[in-house]
């Protein structure tokens, strides 16, 4: 595909908001869109608008109409410098679903999102999960690392703000169709993907009108297979069945006493009552175990966008516009759960140290022993069970925007602008799913050789036979509903000014309110038997999967395309047969509720109001014949918060379900500098300094209080809560070699104060009776040990950006090499995040945050063809953050994903584009423990493979 120069991360800043390259003071600073089609015109276009803008923000743009460069804008973002992403399910996202992954300069969950300037959030959360934004409907995305003081404030990792396009902005009579698809190698099915834009325009008088309607929908399906396994140290005593110890004893399963080849693995309550010698002998089971897991994800993305503007005159101009997103993740998935024996035929052991601080962070100080010398190697595992769950998510994402405003200059110095805009969000996630077991007296030989990935034999009764399985029960384990509404008025203003080295002077204020409601539905263990009650142990009223075997299906059998030794092919309740009513009215004596009158969990509803009133002021200077220029400004917004929860009151007679509200303001003052000196005209030095705030989310503010009287322990949210704020400093040196190219070198420092750590203090809890238990909790008497999330430690975030492209066509380049580019970026990165584990502050990094990434493009492009190969590259991160012990948390290795695209054009306005999305077939693959102090590991905890992805897309432009 042929990409813009900031496509292909090259740190180039917005276009719209880049100012010229530097001229005389008295001269008026054009802003200027720079519209580009091809990869030389954006890489010359990018170029400029870096060189000449004053704050730290990287762009990428549409290379055209409906023409992003990648099938996911979250894999687009990832080409940008310090902008790291997560690829889940073959596509650029969240393993979380929400905030699609990203972190930006190591700081991830910590981002704002907005379009054209204006707050735009997934409901739920306060930043917009992108990865269900339509790349066809974007003109182009803008990350601020720095912002200015006139930004939104809301985001010290950075700020993403999503460009769409403007009717006059465009030719009188101007659009473009598509028609694409996309497959992938393991699902081997095409998938659609359709788009089409019109922008008409027509004088008014002494001015314009021009209207634009976009219209867009995406599908993909793409697989996850995977093989989930234990943490935790799982440490096993070899009993052979030949030993004194098994033979006789009635504890072990004497039909194996005797033999030489087979082994009990016993449970070792305290590794350290035994000797050194002993230790050394122990066996650490930790992710042994694994599952066969095998996800369908069909992602199905809509989008409209329509804009309208009336230019009255030159300085009058009035406009309405709007953007309507809808993206579900629909996930059918297939469970084979091991439940493996600990009897072991052929135990293979291979040498490694189970240390205390893998286990437990040597939490009893002094020698770090070792307490186990060896982990699984390979082995049968004589005896085994599954059980199966079969299942379905359906997570429906809709969020629109209607926007609407005037912009005014009643003078030749002076721009007005007033906006006034409206969210609304909304999220239904839906997960249910069955579960069977074997029929009664059913086991299988399992045998697992530890590798990447683990391969696995299974030995026994036929998996796919559905009289080998019994229904257990059903779930809607997830079912929760979130309801946000946000409205902003917004005035802002530009003065310029003359015969000073102030150059203009920018003000505005902005009001802002957002209300957000949660509420929870979910429910489980209802029983799929004979009679409504738990299956007994004799299976003598369970429901056989043979007498309702249209409920029932096989799962694939290419699980990992062969690579782990079994295939699949074991039966699971059928995801689509989970649908609607289908299950409650097939099975009248489980007591599952009609899809339309599921009882609400009252304890788990939360609503919170956010309002927030800022007002800034900037100006733009330039002195010393424009050698030096920048912006100062300062940011001033006062956030009030009112708060409710759901609790139970217990300190009357009866217990009843009460509401909890708190209330909550603060004030912030924001300031920010930005200052470039031209060292040369083609040598710039950078500074930046700015001060900024991330809001506490939702569920931490959510004031719940929840009690337990028997260990006299509870949990209490905190709407007092701070956000956290940061003091963010950049320094950057760039030097321009060309039209084309240049390289640059960025260092950045973040100071962050008021991380939430979870903290214990005694409290009396007024709605629960005194404490009266007999379980010490070191509390005054009557009083609860409450845990309860406060501002705490200090953090940061350093690191390096690197960047620099070329095309290779200078006078003293052979002819050939003309025609061809590369490009590429490097960041270095380093968090310190506080958190509490065993009662002590511990510094760690913060969630998905690797040390190190880069990426490297090959490019080429002639007047026929254009074409672009990128290879991006993380090291190590930890997934969803520490583990209070090591050997229980996940971390994933350095790994590298190769994209290519290519764009052909078959005539002027016709193209012809290919992609091909991870041609290594590389995936997340999650490993035992974290990156740091030693505690990496080579112990897999989930392997996974997601296939390659290939798109073919056929674009029709016209009238520009």
């Amino acid at each position: 595909m042929t990409a813009s120069t900031a496509v292909l991360a090259v740190s180039a800043t917005n276009a719209a908001h880049a100012q010229t390259a530097p001229a005389p003071a008295s001269q008026e600073v054009a802003v200027e869109e720079v519209v580009v089609t091809g990869i030389r015109q954006s890489l010359q276009s990018a170029v400029q608008v870096k060189k000449n803008t004053m704050e730290v923000v990287d762009s990428i743009r549409a290379e055209d109409i409906g023409k992003l460069p990648d099938p996911n804008v979250a894999e687009t973002l990832t080409r940008i410098p310090g902008v790291q992403g997560y690829r889940y399910g073959g596509e650029g996202a969240s393993p979380v679903g929400a905030g699609s992954g990203l972190t930006i300069r190591g700081l991830s969950g910590q981002t704002a999102s907005q379009v054209d300037g204006r707050s735009y959030f997934t409901a739920g959360g306060s930043e917009f999960n992108i990865e269900g934004a339509i790349p066809g409907m974007i003109a182009g995305l803008d990350v601020y690392k720095n912002p200015s003081a006139e930004h939104i404030e809301g985001g010290i990792g950075g700020l993403i703000d999503i460009r769409t396009r403007r009717p006059l902005d465009l030719p009188k009579m101007s659009g473009s169709l598509a028609i694409s698809g996309r497959y992938n190698d393991m699902v081997k099915q095409w998938q659609p993907e359709y788009f089409g834009l019109v922008s008409h325009g027509w004088d008014v008088g002494d001015g314009e009108m021009g209207l634009l309607i976009g219209a867009n929908y995406q599908k993909s399906w793409n697989r996850s297979d995977n093989a989930p396994g234990p943490g935790g140290t799982n440490l096993r005593r070899v009993v052979r069945a030949n030993s004194a110890e098994y033979l006789g004893n009635a504890a072990y399963n004497q039909a194996y006493a005797g033999r030489g080849d087979v082994a009990f693995l016993a449970d070792v309550a305290n590794p350290l009552a035994l000797t050194a010698t002993e230790r050394a002998g122990l066996v650490n089971m930790a992710g042994v175990q694994i599952n066969v897991n095998e996800e369908d994800i069909q992602r199905t993305r809509k989008g409209f966008a329509g804009a309208f503007q009336w230019k009255v005159r030159p300085g009058l101009e009035f406009y309405v516009d709007g953007n309507y997103n809808s993206y579900l993740y629909h996930q059918s998935y297939r469970f084979l759960n091991g439940a493996d024996s600990r009897y072991v035929q052929n135990l293979v052991t291979t040498p490694f140290n189970t240390t205390e601080s893998l286990a437990n962070r040597n939490s009893n100080g002094g020698e770090d022993a070792t307490l186990a010398g060896q982990r699984f190697g390979s082995g049968t595992l004589l005896g085994s069970s599954f059980s199966s769950i079969g299942g379905d998510e359906h997570r429906l994402y809709k969020t629109y925007i209607l926007a609407g405003g005037a912009k005014w200059s009643p003078t030749d110095d002076l721009d007005l602008k007033a906006d006034v805009s409206y969210v609304k969000a909304d999220q239904h996630q839906d997960n249910r799913s069955v579960t069977m077991n074997p029929r009664a007296g059913l086991t299988w030989d399992v045998t697992r050789t530890v590798g990447a990935p683990q391969t696995v034999g299974i030995s026994g009764p036929n998996l796919s036979n559905p009289a080998n399985w019994v229904l257990l029960n059903y779930a809607n384990g997830v079912n929760n509903v979130y309801d946000d509404a946000g409205l902003a008025a917004q005035f802002d203003g530009k003065l310029r000014l003359h015969d000073s080295f102030i150059q203009d002077v920018k003000f505005g204020a902005r009001y802002y309110r957002k209300k957000s409601k949660f509420y929870n539905y979910s429910f489980s263990g209802k029983n799929l038997t004979t009679d409504g009650l738990a299956l007994t142990a004799t299976q003598s009223n369970g429901v056989l999967a043979s007498s309702v075997q249209d409920l029932v299906e096989g799962s694939h059998t290419n699980w990992f395309d062969g690579e782990a030794g079994y295939s699949g092919g074991f039966l699971t309740f059928s995801p689509d047969a989970l649908l609607g009513d289908n299950v409650r009215n097939r099975f009248a004596l489980a007591g599952i509720p009609a899809e339309d009158s599921i009882p609400e969990v009252l304890l788990s509803r939360r609503k919170s109001v956010e309002e927030t009133l800022a007002g800034y002021g900037v100006v733009d200077f330039a002195f010393l014949n424009d050698r030096i220029r920048g912006n100062a400004g300062v940011r001033v917004v006062q956030t009030k918060l009112d708060a409710e929860a759901r609790i139970t009151d217990s300190s009357g007679a009866t217990p009843v379900i009460v509401p909890n509200s708190k209330s909550n303001s603060y004030t912030d003052v924001l300031p920010t500098f930005n200052v470039t000196g031209y060292i040369q005209d083609d040598l710039l030095l950078r500074f930046g300094f700015g001060k900024g705030m991330t809001r506490p989310s939702v569920a931490d503010i959510n004031p719940t209080v929840s009690v337990n009287l028997t260990s006299g322990t509870g949990t209490q949210g905190n709407a007092n809560l701070q956000p956290l704020r940061a003091y963010s400093y950049d320094l950057s040196l760039e030097k321009y070699f060309g039209p084309t190219s240049y390289a640059s070198a960025a260092v950045f420092y973040k100071k962050v104060d008021g991380f939430p750590v979870g903290v214990d203090s005694c409290q009396s809890v007024p709605s629960s009776l005194p404490y009266s238990g007999v379980t010490p909790n070191n509390c005054p008497t009557g009083q609860f040990r409450i845990t309860q999330a406060t501002n705490a430690d200090p953090g940061y975030a350093k690191g390096v950006e690197l960047a620099a492209q070329t095309f290779f066509d200078a006078d003293f380049v052979p002819s050939f090499l003309h025609n061809f580019g590369v490009q590429g970026s490097y960041t270095w990165v380093k968090t310190e995040l506080p958190v509490l584990i065993n009662g002590a502050t511990v510094k760690v990094r913060q969630p998905f945050q690797s040390d190190q990434n880069w990426s490297l493009a090959g490019l080429f492009e002639n007047k026929r063809v254009s074409a672009r190969v990128v290879y991006t590259y993380r090291s190590d991160y930890v997934l969803f953050g520490v583990s209070p012990n090591p050997v229980d948390g996940r971390y994933l290795k350095g790994y590298g994903l190769l994209d290519a695209s290519m764009n052909i054009n078959v005539r002027d306005n016709l193209t012809l584009s290919l992609t091909a999305s991870n041609l290594t077939n590389k995936a997340p693959i999650r490993y035992v423990g974290e990156p740091d102090n030693g505690n990496d590991t080579d112990i897999l905890r989930q392997y996974f493979m997601n296939g390659r992805v290939y798109g073919v897309s056929l674009r029709y432009k016209f009238g520009g």
